[in-house]
């Protein structure tokens, strides 16, 4: 999948491999669908953090699930 260029396919991609990546208990109330292409590249920035992290502590996945919140669109 080429991640280089800003798409909801893309995005949605993304969002789906880092609940896979922090087995995110709350993962079903977090929807790809619910998250915008404006927000491209935070996501990005979050997907690539999520996925080189062998192992991710408690604290990190704390703050990444918050920025994902943060990023999520409000009327989903």
């Amino acid at each position: 999948m080429d991640l280089s260029q800003p798409s909801q396919e893309n995005v949605e991609y993304m969002i789906e491999a880092i609940k896979s990546k922090l087995k995110m208990a709350s993962a079903a109330a977090m929807q790809a669908s619910a998250f915008s292409v404006e927000h491209y590249e935070d996501i990005m920035d979050i997907y690539e953090v999520t996925m080189s992290s062998e192992r991710l502590s408690i604290a990190q996945v704390e703050a990444l699930v918050s920025e994902l919140g943060r990023l999520r669109n409000k009327s989903n």
